[in-house]
């Protein structure tokens, strides 16, 4: 499995606080995927940095491309729409699961602006980003991932 950690953060990408969230999400894929190649890296807020990314990513072979940040409501919250652009097939139960089961820890989730979809054979999920709010949607998506992998590849249940 080959899986992207991209971290939206316009702060973290000009050195002003040092990236938590995506070496946290990391940690959870490497310690559920051991042999999983995963690649990491950090882009400025808005849609034009998170679509490179994304192509950048896709482009590289990955099965799964974590974002995390940039889906809230703040103006240049702009991760959701870059991920729906850049996809061809929106998977709203991703979405709805991990924002309903965020809301079970704080009602402040439903500021999330989360979106999840695919591009061919290759998974979008944005994630949140603070590192409370990312650790806890990456322990509920890593469970999901070898089974889409083998859904998207024509294997079924």
């Amino acid at each position: 499995m080959r899986i992207a950690v991209v971290t939206v953060s316009d702060r973290a990408s000009a050195g002003v606080y040092a990236d938590t969230s995506g070496p946290a999400i990391e940690e959870i894929l490497r310690a559920a995927f051991p042999d999983a190649q995963i690649d990491r890296s950090l882009v400025p807020d808005g849609e034009g940095p998170v679509r490179a990314a994304l192509e950048r990513h896709a482009a590289d072979g990955a099965d799964w491309i974590l974002t995390t940040g940039g889906t809230g409501p703040a103006p240049r919250d702009r991760t959701p729409e870059a991920a729906s652009a850049f996809c061809d097939r929106e998977l709203p139960g991703i979405a709805e699961y991990l924002r309903s089961e965020s809301l079970k820890e704080t009602s402040n989730a439903v500021f999330s602006r989360l979106y999840a979809g695919m591009r061919g054979y290759v998974y979008v999920v944005n994630l949140p980003g603070s590192e409370r709010a990312a650790r806890f949607c990456a322990n509920l998506i890593a469970p999901l991932m070898e089974h889409g992998i083998n859904m998207a590849k024509g294997a079924g249940h």
